[in-house]
């Protein structure tokens, strides 16, 4: 079998150490926004959260925050290498109510129930996302809470038009969709939850966005999300590196910000929570 005809991997972004430093630097700009999620969700000081897909533990270590030394989080990541790293911060950190554990969250079972269930962008990556939420929300107390932050690529954009920065993002919407990823997650959270079987969710929406010197979080986000799929995006045939031209990708949005004294719009940022 030629590598053209074999099947790509389930995570099309990835696992490597600089996606993890990638995701690291992503979570500076987010995690803001999902502790105001989290918070309104109910998440406080005492509880017991499980934090699915916790990758290098961004989301585990922002729900240690607001659960307090009295409450405890287990994140759990199918991948070691991320859980390694994630068991290093926490060690880093002194933190004793924060543990990780290695496997397929909705197969693995747990000593005593939670208080929370919790994620950040890993529904867009399952093939049955309503299905997962179902087996999740059994670990979940009566009275508890199931929230989950998801994007969506429908919402970014420019004005007047960024044509580098559009053009990115229509690399990026298109090779993840190819992939099989779900661009519109956030959005399709409500219709997931009613159909995993919960209460009709509350939903919260934020997105980054600046124009000049401020639109740089959101280019540096997309600039790095167009670096890591750039192999798939050439595998995919949405795009080949001459014409991304990764190199000078940020430098070239950034000019054209200025030039057409345009504002950029990152992603849909978009949560929903229901109560057990």
């Amino acid at each position: 079998m030629n590598e053209d005809s074999e099947s790509p991997p389930a995570y099309v972004l990835g696992h490597s150490w600089r996606e993890i430093d990638r995701l690291k630097a992503q979570a500076r700009l987010i995690d803001p926004i999902t502790k105001r999620f989290f918070r309104e969700a109910g998440l406080e000081k005492g509880m017991r959260v499980l934090d699915i897909g916790s990758g290098a533990g961004d989301v585990a270590l922002l729900a240690a925050d607001l659960v307090g030394a009295s409450g405890t989080v287990v994140g759990v990541d199918r991948v070691s290498m991320a859980v390694e790293e994630a068991r290093k911060r926490v060690t880093a950190r002194s933190l004793n109510n924060v543990t990780f554990r290695v496997g397929d969250p909705a197969d693995l079972a747990f000593d005593q129930p939670f208080d929370a269930v919790v994620g950040r962008y890993v529904m867009q990556f399952q093939k049955d996302p309503a299905a997962m939420i179902g087996k999740l929300a059994s670990h979940v107390r009566p009275g508890g809470v199931v929230v989950f932050h998801e994007l969506d690529w429908g919402g970014v954009g420019s004005f007047p038009p960024v044509p580098t920065f559009d053009r990115a993002c229509r690399w990026g919407a298109e090779t993840l969709h190819l992939h099989g990823t779900e661009t519109r997650m956030g959005a399709k959270l409500y219709r997931t939850f009613v159909e995993a079987g919960l209460s009709p969710p509350t939903l919260r929406l934020e997105a980054l966005l600046g124009g000049g010197p401020n639109a740089m979080d959101v280019l540096t986000l997309l600039a790095g999300i167009i670096e890591t799929l750039l192999p798939e995006m050439e595998r995919l045939c949405v795009a080949v590196a001459a014409d991304v031209e990764i190199e000078t990708l940020l430098e070239r949005m950034s000019e054209e910000v200025e030039q057409y004294r345009s504002i950029v719009i990152g992603h849909n940022q978009i949560a929903a929570w229901s109560p057990i």
